[in-house]
């Protein structure tokens, strides 16, 4: 134990920075040589820049902006009051883009419940799945799957290491030392690995979508800790579809579209939803699926 110990603080505060200087070296008596091609690649070839509708930035507001502009507002009530108080707020400053995301919300909440309660899928409850839709919303879905990976493979193997290494703490310190080694695993991702394998997708990634990743890694852990790594990955698993299926939501221009001229309607037609589904009370979805057999018979 003692051993592995050792190894990976080796690992983690010498050799990895020592790799770092050896590329930042390497790129730095290649950068003379090179200046001029970049010059004149960059004014040949202009990269197309993801624009991240989270951030507060011109490029991510303007198509909402430009949706508010060619809406015609009828009476202020009883119909439009809510139209109103988003044509206000905006022209204070808020952004047109966090409006429709919390706009969107629940609409992606609705989902997620209906699919846990009707169709029978687990998942880590409503909150992660609807936090990891925002984070591929944030950084794009391939990226924030190799993220997501990433921190359920560290937290997979702390929790072996602890095992087998016959670790014994309580539950709580136990759970913080298996965050503390995803985040020992993030920050060697973004410190070393970055710069030496110049990983650009990962430079402009904020510390808003780092953290919820980290945050999810405490329920994947829980579940770890109180049931088995088996069903710890298949409710990842699932947290990963229902993730990716609230992102296409999210992505709908016509849903945002929608959400941001007729928020009345939507926010009431979510909770009627809501309303509906929370009366269901038989079999769900899966559960057909599973006793097909004695149904039959």
């Amino acid at each position: 134990m003692v051993k592995m110990l050792i190894a990976f603080f080796v690992l983690f505060f010498v050799i990895s920075p020592l790799a770092a200087n050896a590329q930042s070296a390497k790129l730095t008596t290649q950068e003379a040589a090179t200046e001029s091609v970049e010059a004149s690649a960059s004014a040949m070839i202009t990269p197309k820049v993801r624009v991240d509708p989270t951030q507060i930035t011109q490029d991510a507001s303007s198509p909402f902006q430009q949706i508010l502009d060619e809406q015609e507002l009828g009476s202020v009530w009883p119909f439009n009051p809510v139209k109103y108080a988003i044509r206000s707020s905006v022209d204070s400053g808020v952004p047109p883009n966090t409006i429709v995301l919390l706009l969107l919300l629940p609409v992606i909440a609705t989902f997620i419940a209906t699919a846990r309660h009707v169709g029978g899928m687990r998942g880590f409850g409503i909150f992660p799945p609807a936090a990891l839709s925002v984070v591929f919303l944030a950084i794009g879905p391939i990226l924030g799957i190799l993220l997501f990976f990433l921190i359920v493979l560290i937290s997979t193997y702390a929790r072996v290491f602890m095992r087998r290494a016959k670790i014994k703490l309580q539950y709580l310190p136990r759970m913080a030392l298996i965050l503390w080694a995803v985040v020992i695993g993030v920050l060697w991702l973004l410190l070393f690995l970055v710069p030496v394998l110049n990983l650009r997708a990962l430079t402009n990634v904020s510390i808003f979508p780092v953290l919820i990743l980290v945050l999810l890694a405490e329920d994947f852990a829980k579940v770890q800790l109180g049931k088995s790594a088996r069903t710890a990955i298949a409710q990842a698993t699932e947290t990963l579809i229902l993730s990716l299926i609230a992102f296409i939501f999210l992505t709908m221009g016509s849903l945002q579209a929608f959400a941001l001229t007729k928020p009345e309607l939507l926010l009431i037609s979510v909770a009627i939803i809501d309303f509906v589904i929370g009366k269901y009370i038989g079999l769900r979805v899966v559960e057909y699926w599973r006793f097909r057999k004695l149904i039959r018979s």
